[in-house]
């Protein structure tokens, strides 16, 4: 395939689904985790859902950067811009998040905090040359996808000498966000959908290859398939899964061969390498502390390092009452689960960050299937009040 409309081919489509159905076995169930967000968006948008059997069942995973990011983080990045009157820059998804008592970036801009949205780690640096008597942070957030601009941006700064420039680094790393899953007493015996497979993220893997999952495969027993973002990608890494589960097999493989390999991006993981290092442990909105699964700055870029260069006071941070997004982001809950769905959580007003981002399952459902899931969440609460 070379084109795009390739990829949304309609008889494809349903030869794939076809070969769904045959292989998936009559009195077996299928739940298939997608990690990421657009996967989630793509399903919806394309009716991939629709064209699956009843048994083979998509689970939404945590795979939307902006969503994971805990409250705490966020009240952080309001009194960085609000109490020590620096510019702060991030990205625009960031900008409307709910934080405590739903106070958002945005908010904090509307009450006289300098806070501008940015599109590349380049429009911070510009900001911080334009503006020398001014501190300038940039708010970073993001899977391995958006870490080596981060990396290359405080490469640059130190290199041009600009003391006026601090990143708040939020990055955070898939790998350890699946074993975590998978491995966590509490999610085994709560309320927790057993998963039986996972869609591998697509562009986080353009960066760090296919190579990292093999551990959480090989333990776990799980298969792993790293899927495009297109309908019959989808589609086709749902087809491997299931063949995967049927045989007995657990391996990561690769459907989205022209961009991935094993390997990935060896120079971006060594710019990554040269300027942070693993955490120790870091909060997942939803997932709660999990070892290994973030990035902080290097001791040797301390200078440039804003947790340490700005006091942050202790508080209470909380989520919106009533808001199911830390459920929905375990893949145990659906947006047709929250109360709040449709009737007070709206992209116009959001509670949560999953109604916030563009690649968060409740903006995904309120798009591309908005009618149906408020039928459902009225359906059931109408159950709940009957019992």
């Amino acid at each position: 395939m070379k084109y795009i409309d390739e990829f949304r081919d309609r008889e494809l489509a349903k030869s794939i689904a076809a070969a769904i159905r045959q292989e998936a076995q009559a009195g077996r169930s299928y739940n298939i985790m997608e990690f990421c967000g657009g996967h989630t968006h793509a399903i919806f948008r394309y009716g991939v859902k629709d064209l699956m059997p009843d048994n083979v069942q998509f689970v939404h995973g945590p795979g939307c950067p902006v969503c994971v990011l805990p409250v705490r983080r966020l009240d952080d990045a309001v009194e960085i811009a609000e109490r020590h009157g620096v510019i702060l820059c991030t990205y625009g998804d960031m900008m409307r998040v709910p934080g405590t008592k739903q106070r958002s970036l945005i908010r904090a801009k509307a009450d006289g905090a300098d806070i501008r949205m940015i599109y590349s780690t380049m429009d911070a640096l510009k900001i911080a040359r334009n503006n020398p008597n001014r501190e300038v942070v940039f708010f970073a957030i993001g899977f391995e996808t958006t870490t080596p601009p981060t990396a290359v941006a405080i490469k640059k700064a130190r290199a041009e000498g600009l003391t006026n420039f601090s990143v708040f680094c939020n990055h955070v790393l898939t790998p350890a966000a699946i074993t975590h899953i998978l491995s966590s007493p509490e999610l085994a015996q709560s309320e927790a959908v057993r998963i039986d497979g996972f869609l591998g993220p697509s562009h986080v893997s353009s960066v760090i290859g296919s190579a990292p999952y093999e551990p959480a495969a090989a333990i776990f027993r799980k298969p792993v398939v790293i899927a495009g973002f297109e309908p019959l990608d989808v589609m086709q890494s749902a087809l491997m899964v299931i063949r995967q589960i049927n045989s007995g097999r657990h391996e990561v493989e690769n459907e989205y061969t022209r961009v991935v390999t094993r390997e990935g991006n060896s120079k971006a993981q060594a710019i990554v390498a040269e300027v942070l290092e693993v955490r120790e442990t870091f909060e997942w909105r939803g997932l709660g502390s999990v070892p290994d699964s973030a990035l902080k700055i290097r001791e040797v870029f301390a200078g440039f390092d804003a947790e340490k260069r700005f006091d942050i006071s202790a508080k209470q941070s909380r989520e919106v009452k009533s808001c199911e997004c830390p459920a929905i982001l375990r893949g145990v809950k659906k947006p047709s689960d929250c109360k709040l769905f449709g009737t007070v959580c709206t992209p116009d007003n959001p509670m949560g960050a999953c109604m916030v981002s563009s690649e968060g399952a409740c903006a995904a459902y309120w798009t591309y299937a908005r009618h149906q899931t408020l039928a459902e969440a009225s359906k059931k609460r109408g159950s709940e009040a009957a019992a």
